[in-house]
């Protein structure tokens, strides 16, 4: 790191992603500082420099007493052991070590008395809250949100009319020919558990999903001006029932909420839609498959007079960025949903989605909001 570098950050003052420490004599909490950024996307911590930004400096025998407590906080406070990298930048007033610690990828991290920590804000707390603490298994792959067994919902509950459509069609086979029974099949399938559904079970072939996933539905507000009006609205829906049901009122919604024009054609046409038909469907699709299960929200749309929002509960997993999506990476919060999406809705599942609403309409933002735990997508209205 340059010494320019360093002023820099040390200018704009602690963050998220940068913590200053005038000493270091605790390994217990070193430890802990290192638990938070390894789970919460990574970071750099600054010995020499005071909380309020003053180069405070070290000496020699400071280095040589830190590098060994550095190596002992990772390696035998830290849990599993991570391996930072420390960097000592000569000042004037003295050393600033700098300690770099990745973005773990063996989340979730704890210390040594099996405690979680996560960065917030500038600061660092313990994971406490249960959906917390699975989003950090989540992250680590060994949990997913629509895999969660949701009890007193069974077979009794699934819209067997529905279900046995989708399983001929996909399958290309009677379900009647088929020697298992339908609890079965499902648990086959990974919609269910023990004679319970899951999250995903429910969403895609329940009855009524909502009634033990009341807040896993959508809701849409079209408002006549630019800011969100609690008392003045054009159309208030909540979108509920199967996933295939919500994704086509959705898209309903949004269409007859948005403008048509006259794009060039004569006075006699129906007009073209002032944003195109696909991109809706891409956004949308993108909401309900890769939203966060864990957290207990629903989505929401968001109709102005100057542009759409599409809000969903939970910010881009692990290491994705906003460029990421639009390149075409991706990675699949949610597997047995994106496995079975692809039979139900206009999904691929291939990560191509973003960069095809892109294509037809270029006018898209995103904003992957990491402190509100939320991802937003603004579609401007150019008519």
């Amino acid at each position: 790191m340059e010494i320019t570098e360093l002023l820099e950050i040390i200018s704009r003052g602690e963050d998220s992603k940068h913590q200053f420490k005038g000493d270091v004599t605790n390994v217990i909490s070193l430890a802990q500082e290192m638990v938070a950024f390894s789970n919460s996307g990574g970071g750099k911590i600054f010995i020499g420099v005071s909380d309020t930004g003053e180069i405070t400096g070290l000496s020699s025998t400071d280095m040589n007493r830190l590098n060994g407590l550095v190596s002992n906080a990772a390696s035998q406070h830290v849990r599993p052991p991570i391996n930072p990298q420390t960097e000592n930048i000569a000042l004037p007033k003295g050393l600033v070590m700098v300690i770099t610690v990745l973005d773990g990828i063996s989340k979730p991290y704890s210390d040594k008395d099996g405690v979680f920590w996560v960065k917030s804000g500038a600061d660092k707390r313990k994971a406490t809250f249960r959906e917390e603490i699975q989003r950090l298994f989540q992250q680590a792959g060994l949990i997913h949100g629509d895999e969660i067994v949701i009890n007193n919902m069974t077979v009794a509950d699934v819209d067997i009319p529905y279900f046995i459509e989708f399983f001929e069609k996909n399958n290309k086979i009677r379900l009647d020919d088929q020697k298992n029974s339908i609890p079965v099949i499902l648990e086959n399938m990974n919609l269910m558990k023990n004679g319970s559904m899951n999250v995903s079970g429910a969403l895609l072939f329940a009855k009524n999903p909502q009634l033990k996933l009341p807040v896993f539905i959508v809701k849409a507000i079209c408002f006549p001006g630019n800011e969100i009006d609690a008392k003045t609205y054009i159309e208030s829906v909540d979108i509920t029932g199967k996933m295939e049901e919500v994704f086509r009122a959705g898209k309903s919604f949004m269409l007859r909420n948005i403008m048509k024009v006259q794009g060039g054609q004569n006075i006699n046409s129906l007009g073209v839609l002032e944003i195109p038909e696909i991109a809706i469907e891409e956004l949308l699709v993108n909401a309900l498959i890769h939203r966060d299960y864990f957290i207990s929200s629903h989505i929401r749309i968001f109709i102005f007079k100057n542009r759409i929002e599409i809000i969903s509960p939970g910010h881009l997993p692990n290491n994705l960025t906003v460029e990421n999506i639009k390149n075409g990476n991706s990675n699949i919060r949610n597997p047995i949903l994106s496995s079975f999406a692809t039979k139900i809705l206009p999904y691929r599942g291939i990560g191509t989605g973003v960069q095809r609403a892109l294509t037809e309409y270029p006018d898209i933002d995103f904003e992957n909001d990491l402190d509100g735990n939320q991802f937003k997508v603004i579609i401007e209205r150019r008519a």
